[in-house]
């Protein structure tokens, strides 16, 4: 089945205390967006979708030109919600026979392991979520106070999500409201079952300057 990287950047990067957005800061020589990019690339045979608001495009283009970022992708044009930007990239992929891992474009240190497992689960099972326990105790807040909850049940999810294309464009088109807090939820409401695979605690989500600086030292290890 043909693979896909729907990878989905529509930050303002409010909470990196910046003009730019997060997408865009420079991590260790390259824009965050670009090490995103360049994860999915190692994949055989991919095909990229970049997912970007109308005010960003020229943008991004302006930065392909001067880091010389020759690595191949379509571009998408985001929607007013991550919702309706990722069913407008999905829209973009007409290959019925294929498979399509959604990801945030701020989780640059993402593993070609874990996508190519998302990818393997998905082709077998359906579905594919990166998720990863949590490290931390819990509480629950209930209407009259909160109470701890066992953490062994927890799980923190990640992306990639990957999906058989048909099925998850099925599942965005028929949704009944926009605010999903991320792209499994959107099928399991049709009451399909989602399959989680072992993320990493290094696939972090850049949001904050502290984000930031953990990316860096990250990627100095490899």
């Amino acid at each position: 089945m043909q693979k896909y990287a729907l990878i989905v950047a529509g930050g303002k990067g409010l909470r990196m205390g910046s003009e730019l957005p997060k997408q865009f800061i420079e991590l260790n020589g390259l824009p965050v967006l670009m090490h995103t990019i360049k994860a999915f690339s190692l994949v055989e045979d991919i095909q990229i979708i970049l997912v970007l608001p109308q005010s960003q495009l020229e943008f991004w283009k302006e930065l392909c030109s001067k880091y010389n970022f020759t690595i191949p992708h379509k571009i998408a044009t985001g929607g007013l919600t991550r919702f309706h930007s990722v069913q407008n990239g999905l829209n973009s992929i007409s290959n019925d026979n294929s498979l399509v891992a959604i990801h945030d474009g701020v989780r640059p240190l993402i593993s070609l392991d874990i996508i190519l497992e998302g990818y393997r689960i998905a082709s077998d099972k359906g579905n594919s979520v990166a998720v990863v326990p949590s490290k931390d105790s819990l509480r629950k807040q209930e209407l009259l106070g909160n109470h701890s909850v066992n953490r062994a049940n927890y799980y923190l999810v990640q992306t990639p999500q990957t999906f058989i294309t048909t099925q998850i464009k099925q599942a965005y088109s028929e949704a009944k409201h926009d605010n999903f807090t991320d792209d499994a939820g959107v099928l399991e409401e049709m009451g399909v079952t989602i399959q989680m695979i072992e993320g990493s605690y290094k696939n972090i989500k850049i949001t904050t300057p502290e984000d930031l600086a953990i990316a860096e030292a990250l990627l100095k290890l490899k």
